[in-house]
């Protein structure tokens, strides 16, 4: 078995037993949420309750996207994975919304809480967070995991509001605190999903990975012995991890381009770990290129 298949299983079965852990603690929060009053409790129930669902997508993309091409899917379902993000975010949003919601509710008009039950409450979905958040920050990283990882932190900032939340209200008594402390977690919160979000859909808009830039990379192409130039250069992810390249090399002669494919080939995996490339190469000709850059060497 290769070391990423192995990674990948790991990971598998990290998602399953934080599945299993937060569905359990999310039932405990949401029933102590109900009966001290405390929305910093209900709404980290309901974003653990949410995370169920995320970690189900995640786990169950993880498992599709190993699924082999197909006629029809050339690539496979390799951006299963990215979609999972997707919709991971999206979840996370109308999460978001909702404490949004109740939070102005409470403001508007405070309900008693039990202070002592949310802190004893919230120190035990603490350490259960912190035991999740553990468990899915090794091993692999994907954008699907991470998308994972972030519910599991949002969970961990909703644990330390509501247990600040409860102490505030059992020794002063104000009340506002547990709406204000939930307004702020989700603002921590949907700074990170937005972030998520605009990586997810920069893949899904087969962009130039973040870590990359296209001139550099044409401009190392270029630099090949026996290349000319370089045009119709684009680089995209597949999924996480995974970059594919293609692009049209201008050569002075075919009769070398065995060993400029060999070496371009090096270049980008040893410099830029990209390993799924297809080149095209082309004899030196004049003609411009419309709607495509074109670079030459330094």
């Amino acid at each position: 078995m290769e070391p990423h298949d192995f990674n990948s299983h790991e990971m598998i079965q990290r998602m399953r037993w934080a599945l299993l852990i937060t569905f359990a603690f999310a039932l405990v929060e949401a029933a102590g949420g109900w009966w001290s009053g405390s929305l910093a409790l209900l709404s980290d129930a309901g974003h653990m309750l949410s995370d169920c669902i995320t970690l189900g997508l995640t786990v169950f993309a993880s498992w599709v996207a190993k699924r082999p091409p197909t006629r029809r899917l050339s690539y496979g379902l390799l951006r299963a994975e990215i979609i999972a993000a997707l919709l991971n975010g999206l979840i996370m949003l109308l999460v978001i919304l909702f404490i949004v919601v109740e939070a102005v509710a409470r403001l508007r008009q405070p309900q008693p809480v039990a202070g002592a039950a949310v802190m004893a409450i919230a120190a035990a979905g603490l350490v259960v967070n912190i035991f999740v958040a553990l468990l899915l920050s090794r091993g692999e990283r994907t954008l699907n995991s991470r998308a994972a990882l972030l519910h599991v932190i949002g969970d961990l900032l909703g644990s330390i509001a509501a247990l600040i939340a409860g102490a505030v209200i059992y020794f002063t008594g104000w009340l506002p605190v547990d709406p204000i402390l939930s307004l702020a977690v989700a603002g921590l919160i949907l700074f990170s999903t937005l972030s998520l979000l605009r990586e997810a859909l920069h893949v899904l808009m087969e962009g130039v990975p973040p870590n990359l830039q296209m001139e550099s990379v044409g401009q190392q192409i270029a630099g090949i012995a026996g290349v000319r130039s370089v045009h119709d250069l684009h680089i995209w992810t597949l999924a996480s991890g995974r970059i594919a390249l293609s692009a049209h090399l201008e050569v002075h002669d075919l009769n070398v381009w065995p060993k400029i494919l060999e070496a371009t080939q090096i270049m980008l995996h040893q410099q830029f770990d990209i390993d799924h490339v297809t080149l095209q190469p082309e004899v030196q000709r004049e003609q411009r290129y419309a709607g495509s850059i074109r670079i030459y060497p330094k």
